[in-house]
């Protein structure tokens, strides 16, 4: 059986982009009966009932590496997260949120910073210190301008890449900028298929000239840390990691503990204090979570 990947899903039809092109496949009756849906991102193996008109079943699906709830995407490798330099100002709270949120899933993080014409002062030197400790890659991005968008381009090369980020970071811009002639061919194919104007839609890969694909996600106003176990927390901020263990007492929370060398590191300017500040606070917001769990 030829193999696949979900591009889009709607009113009950799947299209697999495949080597024989995009195939429309109806799912067995197996899937609905397991109570499970096809998601864009996964590889799947399918079977051809009318090879002019590319139509076919789709029968089996691969198992997933890596899954997303909002948007529903299987086997996401990267995890875009927009942020604008200006207007709106950066949502570090939600940056930071999504950055542990992509590493719980074993996604790779990448942030861009946009809209970096705005920069009337040192914002983005600022930003770059900020989140220069981390490791992940940071790029900073213009459409005025025209800047950064090869680099991205590159990274996207063989990836399914979600972004995600508040409202009116201009993710449209970048993806229409990295995407463009793909994006007008997706909207000719969503002209062309009528079906599913008044169904649910699941969200839609982008496939790129260079191989990737992507994927965009609404805008964010507030996002929830999930699937995470409150000592876990530091294990998700790389830049405490060459501090950890060294501490006076074994489970340190890094608080209120003497003698704690993350603190320390704090102090030193080995971490940044802004994403020090978040720490405790997504600490406390688990402690508090945690005590609610036990009550109940």
């Amino acid at each position: 059986m030829p193999l696949g990947v979900v591009i889009k899903g709607i009113g009950g039809f799947y299209y697999i982009k495949s080597p024989l092109g995009l195939i429309e496949c109806k799912a067995r009756g197996i899937f609905r009966k397991n109570d499970v849906i096809p998601l864009p991102g996964d590889k799947v193996s399918f079977s051809i009932v009318d090879e002019e008109k590319k139509l076919g079943v789709l029968d089996k699906i691969l198992p997933r590496e890596t899954e997303l709830v909002r948007p529903a995407v299987a086997n996401v490798t990267q995890l875009a997260i927009v942020v604008a330099i200006k207007s709106p100002q950066p949502d570090c709270v939600l940056l930071d949120k999504l950055l542990i949120t992509a590493r719980i899933k074993d996604i790779e993080p990448i942030i861009l910073v946009n809209k970096i014409d705005q920069d009337t002062g040192d914002e983005c030197k600022k930003f770059e210190k900020l989140y220069g400790k981390t490791g992940y890659k940071i790029f900073f991005l213009s459409a005025k301008q025209d800047m950064g968008f090869d680099q991205l381009t590159d990274m996207m090369k063989g990836q399914i890449t979600v972004f995600a980020g508040q409202s009116g970071v201009g993710k449209s811009t970048i993806l229409n900028r990295i995407a463009g002639s793909s994006l007008m061919k997706t909207g000719e194919v969503s002209n062309k298929i009528e079906r599913g104007k008044h169904t649910t839609r699941h969200a839609e890969l982008i496939e790129l000239s260079n191989g990737g694909f992507v994927a965009d996600t609404p805008g964010f106003s507030s996002f929830e840390l999930t699937g995470l176990e409150l000592n876990d927390l530091e294990l998700y901020y790389p830049e405490f990691q060459e501090y950890l263990n060294n501490c006076r007492f074994n489970g340190c929370s890094h608080i209120n503990e003497p003698d704690c060398v993350i603190k320390d590191a704090v102090l030193n300017g080995g971490i940044e204090n802004e994403r020090y500040e978040r720490y405790i606070q997504f600490y406390n917001l688990l402690k508090k979570q945690k005590a609610n769990r036990y009550r109940k």
